[in-house]
């Protein structure tokens, strides 16, 4: 049984001038997967509202930031490997690229071991420093210990999912996640509602589908389906390679660091000013905001692998037109999700929890929240333009700036004039000055780009002229 579809090893899927038809090609399977994924979280806290109670959806929520620590390790594989993997095959070094994909295995795996060592045997201590209550601590701990037993498999998964879709196979990609949600939405409506297993049975629901996620894209390489292969001799650690991953990478990984600290701030300050039960409504408006965010994150994604290998190719025009094309539908997108949002923020709370306290918190919270919605898309974009060119200082900057510069001073801020509700406009002011400084940074590469394009257009024109007149004179 074949699982995979035989790539083209002698044409690469990004190599073409149809950006658009390209970028939708790339971002509907990753909407697909995403979605999907983004649903089993929805479905999850469902679950935890509805069969377990408010306190279980406040235990998910408190082990948030570290489940982004582990995240934040597989994009710092992920994002700095897929970066030069782009530009490598854009640039036709197919045996550089393999090098990546080998060194990218192996530095996952050393990692992933790296991540587990330091968190799971002081689980208890993580949590309390969080600012875990004593009523949260049975729902969080159990959830955390059984998540982070996985952490392997788990970094290893998303890493290799990203190398995928660096060479323009998002189709493997949405297989993948769309496996995994789906498998976990059985596991767990099986083990939550007739087992009865509550927070313990949604982390093995987690972990179960996460191994199968990690199996399935394993599978793609070792198949002999895909573009790139992973080659024994590549598994051994090339500094020469390691370098410019960790160059770029570190920018994925210090934004999702600073946001995990951003994050123990915000849930602390939460819990501060409006108790567990505020806590569960902002757990329930960060599911609200995957969704939200979506498009945002899939057009980046898109347009990360179109980006690099163009930029690797010096076709600085296709570039040009990649980065308005994602701009411009990732902004409609968001719109048109604020509008919604904004409208009916109530009965989408109500889908979660059937809690009159955390239904009045959280339809008041979601208003302030979603409030800059319609320019994340743009933000987002914005962000990954660094890091498919390989402009490793401006994708540290552009990636630290939202969550450690502007979010926390905003949060510490604004909380002191207006309580929980400036901790939710937080949101909102750290995006639109993220937005600000992303803009600023982004226009000398524009510029860049765009000055590049006209000079190549220039040497095409007189050599496309003499080829005119000498068919003139071949005709005459």
């Amino acid at each position: 049984m074949q699982f995979h579809k035989k790539q083209n090893h002698e044409h690469n899927l990004l190599d073409t001038d149809r950006i658009g038809p390209l970028l939708l090609k790339l971002a509907a399977p990753a909407f697909l997967g995403m979605f999907v994924q983004s649903f089993y979280n929805v479905i999850n806290t469902i679950f935890m509202g509805h069969f377990v109670n408010s306190l279980a959806i406040a235990g998910l929520s408190i082990v948030f930031p570290i489940q982004m620590l582990v995240f934040g390790t597989s994009q710092l594989v992920g994002m700095g490997g897929a970066s030069l993997i782009s530009r490598f095959i854009g640039a036709g070094n197919i045996s550089r690229a393999e090098r990546t994909v080998g060194n990218g295995v192996s530095i996952a795996i050393v990692l992933g071991i790296a991540v587990t060592v330091i968190i799971l045997p002081f689980s208890e201590f993580w949590l309390r420093l969080i600012g875990t209550s004593e009523a949260v601590m049975p729902y969080a701990k159990p959830y955390l210990i059984i998540i982070m037993s996985a952490t392997v498999f788990n970094v290893f998964a998303m890493a290799l999912l990203v190398f995928v879709r660096a060479e323009g196979n998002t189709r493997v990609g949405m297989v993948a996640m769309v496996m995994g949600a789906v498998l976990s939405i059985i596991l767990d409506a099986i083990f939550v509602i007739p087992l009865k297993m509550g927070v313990v049975g949604a982390a093995l629901a987690t972990i179960i589908a996460q191994f199968a996620s990690m199996a399935y894209l394993l599978s793609y390489y070792l198949s002999g389906s895909s573009y790139l292969k992973i080659r024994l001799p590549n598994l051994r650690l090339d500094f020469s390679i390691l370098k410019p991953l960790f160059a770029i990478g570190v920018s994925a990984f210090a934004q999702t660091a600073a946001s995990s600290l951003s994050s123990i701030l915000l849930l602390n300050m939460v819990i501060n000013y409006g108790g567990d039960a505020a806590l569960g409504a902002f757990g329930i408006i960060q599911r609200v905001l995957m969704f939200a965010g979506m498009p945002g994150i899939v057009f980046a994604q898109a347009l990360q692998p179109i980006l690099g290998y163009n930029y690797g190719a010096r076709r600085y025009g296709l570039a040009l037109r990649s980065i308005k094309l994602s701009i411009g539908v990732s902004t409609a997108f968001t719109i048109l999700g604020f509008i919604v949002l904004y409208s009916i923020p109530g009965p989408i709370i109500r889908i979660f929890t059937d809690d009159p306290a955390l239904i009045d918190i959280g339809t008041h919270a979601s208003r302030l929240v979603f409030l800059s919605l319609p320019f994340m898309g743009s933000m987002m974009v914005g962000q990954v333009i660094f890091q498919a060119i390989g402009k490793a200082m401006k994708s540290f900057i552009a990636a630290i700036v939202r969550p450690l510069v502007f979010l926390i001073p905003s949060v510490l801020i604004l909380s002191r004039f207006w309580g929980l509700d400036g901790v939710f406009l937080s949101f909102p002011a750290s995006d639109i000055l993220t937005l600000i400084l992303v803009v600023i940074l982004a226009l000398p590469v524009i510029r860049e780009f765009r000055k590049q394009a006209a000079a190549k257009q220039e040497k095409q024109e007189p050599a496309l002229s003499g080829e005119s007149l000498a068919h003139s004179r071949i005709k005459g």
